[in-house]
Order: C-alpha cells, then sequence, then structure tokens
C-alpha cells in the first residue's frame, strides 16, 4: 500500500488549499481526525453513531474529514492485507474489497484535489 501513494503528502497540500480558501492558517496533516458524515452526502465508510461535525470553514472542515477517511480505508487495507499474508484468518475477499475501497477512495481525493488546484490556479489568473 506505500507504494501506492503518499495521503500525507496529499493531506497537506489539501489542507494548505483548503487553508487559502478559507482564509485560516493552514492545519497539519497529523492533526487529521475525525470519522463522522460530512455535509453533501459523503458517507464515513460505515461508522456506527457518526454524525455530521459543524465547521468553521466548510470547505476545509470537508476536506479534512474526507482526507481523515481516506485514511482510515487505507489503514483498513494495509491491515487486510497483512492479516491474508500472515495468515491470521483474513480471506481474500475481504482483503480485495479493503483495498478496492481505498482505492477508490484515493482516486476520489486525487480528483478533489486536482479540482481545487484548478480552481485555485483558475482564480489567480483573474485579473481585478
Amino acid at each position: 500500500m506505500s507504494g501506492i501513494f503518499n495521503i500525507q503528502q496529499a493531506a497537506q497540500s489539501l489542507g494548505n488549499i483548503a487553508a487559502n480558501a478559507s482564509g485560516s492558517t493552514a492545519p497539519s496533516s497529523a492533526g487529521l481526525s475525525g470519522t463522522g458524515l460530512a455535509p453533501g452526502g459523503l458517507a464515513s465508510g460505515g461508522v456506527p453513531g457518526a454524525e455530521a461535525p459543524a465547521y468553521n470553514a466548510p470547505f476545509a472542515g470537508v476536506m479534512r474529514d474526507a482526507i481523515a477517511r481516506t485514511q482510515a480505508l487505507d489503514t483498513q487495507a494495509s491491515n487486510a492485507v497483512t492479516g491474508l499474508l500472515s495468515g491470521q484468518g483474513v480471506d481474500v475477499h475481504t482483503a480485495m474489497i479493503a483495498t478496492e475501497k481505498s482505492d477508490l477512495a484515493f482516486e476520489m481525493m486525487l480528483s478533489l484535489r486536482n479540482k481545487a488546484i484548478g480552481a485555485y490556479q483558475q482564480l489567480m489568473g483573474m485579473q481585478f
């Protein structure tokens, strides 16, 4: 899993974009947490008892939660693959499903990052 992508680097760049968009200071990627339902229909991956968190800066908060959920899915996939390889009772189907969930979450975050960077660059290119 570690060779596929670097979530910490993506989290830092998205945090910087979110901070620039909301006018706040840049959040550190180490402080990313939260596993609730985000506004706009982003599901938390089946966390029981999850509630929608309140945000001071909606875009930054949604991005932080989405990054945290992507990190959690990556950790679950890594644990499933490790359990499969070490013979700890994880079947192939469970490991493949966890890996695909992680891959889809990462692809979504990569797409959101690219869209956010494109929008930021378009705003910076405007003349006033």
